[in-house]
């Protein structure tokens, strides 16, 4: 069973790391089988088809998600510091794996895969409750102005990385962890009261 689960977690690497080179248009069942070194039979045995396999990809991509954002509860840390918390987690996760970023940057074009609809509007909505509840946490003690729209703020916070993260992807000139932490602090700090 330890292979099988080893063999399944090499596919969804490496499937990952071909959206990374090749695009989602030009992935194939076969370059995966052929990078793993396997035969397209013996991925058919583990995912039923490339679909599967996507699936399978973006619950991945998501569990880091869930991880980090039960470690920053687990930290007690307050609102504004686990916001701070989670950007950095994020970012420094994504300059370790950079090819983890072509899955963020796919999310729109594989909510429209019938298999993936739900999951992806899961894992957006999710990211954006977090971010919300936060900032309402932050208005609540007084860290955010009250007037403040936790809904805009969150989509300024969400969006801002989302972009800085496709510019990290296409020019790899700046650090995206640095670079992500200063804009969320100028932000931040420009609706505190």
């Amino acid at each position: 069973m330890k292979d099988i689960l080893h063999r399944k977690d090499r596919l969804i690497i490496t499937t990952i790391e071909l959206i990374d080179e090749l695009g989602l248009q030009r992935l194939s069942t076969r370059e995966i089988a052929n990078r793993e070194g396997v035969s397209e039979a013996t991925l058919f045995r583990h995912y039923k088809n490339k679909n599967d396999l996507l699936i399978a990809v973006v619950d991945f991509y998501s569990k880091f998600d869930e991880d980090i954002f039960l470690t920053t509860r687990l930290k007690k840390l307050g609102p504004k510091e686990s916001i701070y918390f989670l950007v950095k987690s994020t970012v420094e996760y994504y300059e370790n794996y950079p090819a983890i970023t072509a899955i963020t940057q796919l999310m729109d074009v594989l909510k429209y895969e019938p298999d993936l609809t739900e999951k992806i509007n899961e894992i957006i909505n999710y990211r954006f409750r977090v971010i919300k509840e936060l900032i309402d946490e932050a208005i609540d003690m007084g860290e955010i102005k009250p007037e403040i729209n936790s809904e805009y703020l969150s989509d300024m916070i969400i969006g801002t990385i989302r972009e800085l993260c496709l510019r990290w992807r296409i020019h790899r000139d700046f650090s995206l962890k640095e670079r992500a932490e200063a804009s969320i602090q100028m932000l931040l700090e420009s609706f505190r009261i």
